[in-house]
C-alpha cells in the first residue's frame, strides 16, 4: 500500500503540466536530482500545491512518505539559474558551493558574496584538478612576498641609505615595489570588500579592503602632492608613507587564505580516496559462455559477472556460483575474511581472497554500497559549517562602527576644526582607518592555531583546522570504534587447549605446521605464536584448503585437519567435550577453531584481536574527564561486548554498518551532546565526518585520515586527553588575543580621531597610527608564542 495523507498525493496517471523542480519540459527528481521528463514519467505526487515527478518508484515511494525532506532541496534548485546542472547531474558542470551558507551555488569557483569565503564543489571527483583559486592565491602570494620584503626593509631601515638614496626616490621606489602587491595581489581582497559593501554584508574583508585602500591611497597623495600637507606631518625630509603597511596586510592575508584553502581541500581526499576504491573494469561473462573486461560504469543490474582471487568485487551483488572467502575490513573494520558461497550478498570494493567467484548485480553506480558512503561522507562534510571566529561574530558592528568614526572626524574636524580644517579631516579620518586596520585582529585566531597545531604534533596530535581546536574542549560524548581504536586490529594467538593424549604446544605445533600453507589471517596469526615460542615446525604435504570451513594436509606422516564445527562434523567428530570451553572463549570475542589429527579430536585453538595496551588507561582517564564513551563497531554483538565489560565502556552497538554510526552520531547530536568519534577504517570515514570532531587513528586507513579533523600519530588514545588540554588552552589564548585587539582599537580609535585634542593638543598622525597598529601585532604574536610552551 502506497503511503498517503493529506500533503502528499500519488498522481500515477496523469502527469501535471507545470513543475517547480525543472525549466520548460525538463524537472528534477527531488530525491536524487536526476533530470527527468514529466510527461514521459509515470511517477509523480503532489506536496503543498506543487507537483513533482521522480524517475523511479523507489524515489516517488521515498517521497511521498517523507516530503518534507526533499521538497525544500526543489525550492532551493527552482531559484537557481536554469543554466546550472542540477548537483546530482553528473553529466553536467561542477557545482561550486560555500560550505557557510549552502544556498550560495554557481557553475564555477569564486568566493561566496556572503562571507568572502572560497567556493568548494559540491561533490569532488576523481577527475578534479587541483584547488584553482589555491593556485591563483599561492601565485599570488609568493610572486609580490620578495617585494613586500623588500618595501617592508626600505621603511624600517631606509634612513640609513640617504647617502645612496634620496628620501624622494626612496618614497617613489616604495611606490613602485608595493603597487603590483596591493593592486595585483590584493586584487581579490578589494572584489570581496565591494561585495560585501554592495550586498550590506560588512564582514573581516570589508575591514581589509578599506584598511589596505586608506594606507595605501594616503600614501600615494603624499607621494604624488606632499605640499598639501602640514609641515608637523613631515618627517626625514618627507611626508609619511605607509606603503609597507599596505604591503604587509596584503601579504598577511593572502598567507592566511593559503593555508586555509589548503586545509579545506583536504575535506575532498576523503571521497576522492573513497572513488579510488571501487576497481576500474569488471569481467563479464556473455550468454554464450565467453568473457569480456569493461568499464565499471557499462556495468548493468543482472550481469553475471566473474570475480578472479586476487581482485576487487566490482559492484554489489549475490554470489550465483563459487566459494571464497571475502576481505569485507573496508565496510565492517574486521580483519578476518568473511565466507562467501552461492546465495551470499557481496559489496563492491571488497576483496576476493584465494577463491573464483561469479555474482550478479544487484545494485550499480550510486546504488552502491561504496556510492552510498561516498554520498554519506559529502553530506556529512557540507552540513557542518565552518569555525565562525571569534572576530567574526563582531565583525558587522565593528566595520560599522569603524566607518561611522572615520566619517565622524572627517565631518567634525572638516566643518569645526582649526585651518587647514578639511587637510586635518582627511588626515585623521585616514588615521582613524589605519589604526583600525585589523592587522592585530587578522593574527589574533590564525597565530594561536598556528602554535597549537605545532604544539600537538610534538604531542602526537595533529590538528586539520581551527574548528577542531576550538570545538575539542566542549566534548562530553566518545564514539569508539573497537577494531583498530580499541584493540590491535589484526588477529592474535590467544590459547590452545589440548585432549589427551596431546599437550597444549603439540597442538599448537601441528596446528602452525599445517597453516604455513594458508593465507588465512588466523592461520597467520598461530604460525605467528609457535614461531615466538621455538617450535620445531614441519613442512606440510597435500595441503588442501575448504573455503569457509579449513583446510587438510598431511604434517610429519600424519592426517591434519584445522578448521570450525563444520569441518568436524564433515569428519564425524563431535566436539562436545569442548563446548564449554569453546563457548567461554567465543564469549570473550574469540575466534575458536578445531585440531583433528589421524581421526581424532586433537583439541582447540582461539585467536582473537588483542585489546591495545594504552586502551584501559585512556579509557579510564577519559571517564576521569567527564566523557561518556560508546562502541559502535562492525564486529559481532558477543565480540563487542565482552571487549565491553573488559574496558568498562558506557554502551555498546554492535553489528553496526556505516550508515548506523552516521545515525547514531546524529541521534547522539540530537540530545544536546558534543560527540567525538574515533576510529580507523574506511567503514567510518562518514562518521568522523558527521561528528563535532572527528578523530583518526595515525595507523588506519588514508581515508579515515582525511575524513577526520584530528589525527592520533600513534594510535593511541591517549592522545584525545591532550588534545582536549590543547583546545581549552588555544580557545583562552585566542580570547585573550582578541581581547588586546579590541581594546587597541578601543583606545587607538578615538585618540586618532582627535578626541584629546582640545585637552593636550595631540594628534594620531596616520604614521604613529601604523607604529601603533604594528606593536599591537607584535603583542599578539608574542601571546600566541606562549602556547608552545603549554602542558599537556
Amino acid at each position: 500500500m502506497q503511503p498517503h495523507d493529506h500533503d502528499a498525493h500519488a498522481h500515477p496517471a496523469r502527469p501535471p503540466s507545470a513543475s517547480p523542480g525543472g525549466v520548460g519540459p525538463a524537472a528534477r527528481d527531488p530525491v536524487c536530482g536526476k533530470t527527468v521528463d514529466p510527461q514521459a514519467t509515470s511517477h509523480h505526487a503532489e506536496h503543498d500545491g506543487q507537483a513533482y515527478h521522480f524517475c523511479s518508484a523507489r524515489c516517488r515511494e521515498r517521497f511521498v512518505a517523507q516530503p518534507e525532506a526533499f521538497a525544500p532541496s526543489v525550492a532551493a534548485d527552482a531559484a537557481r539559474p536554469a543554466a546550472v546542472p542540477a548537483p546530482a547531474d553528473t553529466g553536467g558542470a561542477t557545482i561550486y558551493t560555500c560550505p557557510m551558507h549552502p544556498q550560495i551555488r554557481q557553475d564555477h569557483p569564486g568566493s561566496c558574496p556572503i562571507c568572502g569565503m572560497a567556493l568548494e564543489p559540491l561533490m569532488p571527483s576523481l577527475d578534479d584538478d587541483d584547488n584553482p583559486e589555491l593556485r591563483d592565491f599561492g601565485r599570488r602570494f609568493w610572486w609580490t612576498l620578495p617585494l613586500t620584503v623588500v618595501v617592508l626593509a626600505l621603511a624600517m631601515l631606509g634612513h640609513r641609505l640617504d647617502p645612496w638614496l634620496t628620501t624622494a626616490t626612496r618614497t617613489w621606489l616604495e611606490l613602485a615595489l608595493s603597487a603590483p602587491v596591493v593592486l595585483w595581489a590584493g586584487w581579490p581582497f578589494f572584489v570581496r570588500c565591494a561585495q560585501s559593501i554592495a550586498r550590506r554584508s560588512p564582514n573581516m574583508w570589508t575591514l581589509i579592503g578599506i584598511g589596505v585602500a586608506a594606507a595605501f591611497g594616503y600614501s600615494v597623495v603624499a607621494t604624488v602632492a606632499p605640499g598639501i600637507f602640514p609641515p608637523s606631518f613631515r618627517a626625514h625630509g618627507r611626508v609619511g608613507v605607509y606603503y609597507e603597511a599596505a604591503a604587509v596586510i596584503v601579504s598577511l592575508t593572502l598567507l592566511g587564505q593559503l593555508l586555509e584553502l589548503r586545509a579545506r581541500s583536504r575535506t575532498s581526499l576523503a571521497i576522492k580516496a573513497l572513488l579510488g576504491l571501487a576497481p576500474k573494469t569488471a569481467r563479464r561473462l556473455r550468454d554464450d559462455g565467453s568473457e569480456e573486461d569493461i568499464a565499471l560504469s557499462h556495468v548493468h543490474v543482472d550481469d553475471r559477472l566473474r570475480v578472479r582471487p586476487g581482485e576487487k568485487v566490482p559492484v554489489d551483488g549475490v554470489v550465483v556460483d563459487g566459494r571464497s572467502n571475502v576481505d569485507e575490513s573496508m565496510l565492517t573494520g574486521e580483519p578476518i575474511p568473511v565466507e562467501k558461497a552461492a546465495g551470499a550478498t557481496v559489496i563492491g570494493a571488497t576483496l576476493n581472497g584465494a577463491g573464483s567467484l561469479v555474482i550478479r548485480a544487484d545494485k550499480v553506480g550510486s546504488e552502491t554500497v561504496l556510492a552510498q558512503i561516498v554520498q554519506l561522507v559529502a553530506q556529512a562534510q557540507r552540513s557542518r559549517a565552518p569555525m565562525q571566529r571569534m572576530a567574526d561574530r563582531v565583525a558587522y558592528w565593528f566595520v560599522l562602527a569603524v566607518l561611522a568614526i572615520a566619517l565622524a572626524t572627517l565631518f567634525a574636524w572638516g566643518l569645526a576644526g582649526p585651518e587647514p580644517s578639511w587637510t586635518y579631516a582627511v588626515l585623521n579620518a585616514v588615521s582613524v582607518l589605519i589604526i583600525a586596520c585589523p592587522c592585530a585582529l587578522g593574527l589574533a585566531t590564525p597565530m594561536s592555531i598556528m602554535v597549537a597545531t605545532g604544539r600537538g604534533a610534538q604531542a602526537g596530535v595533529l590538528f586539520r583546522d581551527a574548528e577542531a581546536i576550538e570545538h575539542f574542549r566542549r566534548i562530553d560524548t566518545l564514539i569508539v570504534d573497537k577494531t583498530g581504536t580499541l584493540t590491535e586490529g589484526r588477529p592474535a594467538f590467544r590459547t590452545a587447549v589440548a585432549v589427551e593424549p596431546f599437550a597444549d604446544d603439540e597442538v599448537l605445533r601441528l596446528a602452525a605446521s599445517l597453516d604455513q600453507a594458508s593465507e588465512h589471517p588466523l592461520a597467520a596469526a598461530i604460525v605467528a605464536e609457535a614461531r615466538r615460542r621455538g617450535l620445531a615446525l614441519s613442512s606440510p604435504d597435500g595441503f588442501e584448503s575448504s573455503t569457509g570451513i579449513g583446510a587438510r594436509g598431511r604434517v610429519d606422516g600424519r592426517a591434519v585437519a584445522i578448521g570450525n564445527t563444520a569441518l568436524m562434523d564433515e569428519l564425524g567428530l563431535p566436539t562436545a567435550g569442548l563446548l564449554e570451553r569453546a563457548d567461554a572463549l567465543r564469549h570473550d570475542g574469540a575466534s575458536v577453531m578445531y585440531l583433528a589429527v589421524d581421526g581424532a579430536l586433537a583439541g582447540l585453538l582461539a585467536v582473537a584481536d588483542p585489546i591495545k595496551a594504552s586502551t584501559p588507561e585512556a579509557i579510564a582517564a577519559l571517564h576521569d574527564a567527564g566523557l561518556r564513551i560508546v562502541m559502535a563497531t562492525g564486529d559481532g554483538v558477543a565480540t563487542a561486548q565482552a571487549v565491553a565489560r573488559t574496558l568498562g565502556i558506557d554502551e555498546v552497538h554492535g553489528e553496526v554498518r556505516p550508515r548506523d554510526k552516521v545515525d547514531l552520531v546524529q541521534r547522539l547530536k540530537a540530545q544536546g551532546r558534543r560527540v567525538a568519534m574515533a576510529g580507523d577504517g574506511i567503514n567510518d570515514a562518514p562518521a568522523l565526518a558527521a561528528a563535532d570532531v572527528g578523530v583518526a587513528m595515525g595507523t588506519g586507513t588514508d581515508v579515515a585520515m582525511s575524513s577526520a579533523q584530528v589525527t592520533l600519530v600513534k594510535g593511541d588514545l591517549r592522545g584525545l586527553l591532550r588534545a582536549r588540554s590543547l583546545s581549552t588552552a588555544t580557545v583562552a589564548n585566542m580570547k585573550q588575543n582578541l581581547g588586546f585587539a579590541f581594546v587597541y582599537n578601543a583606545l587607538g580609535v578615538p585618540i586618532a580621531a582627535g578626541v584629546l585634542f582640545p585637552f593636550t593638543g595631540w594628534l594620531l598622525s596616520p604614521m604613529i597610527a601604523a607604529l601603533a597598529m604594528s606593536l599591537s601585532s607584535v603583542s599578539v604574536v608574542a601571546n600566541a608564542l606562549r602556547l608552545g610552551r603549554a602542558r599537556l
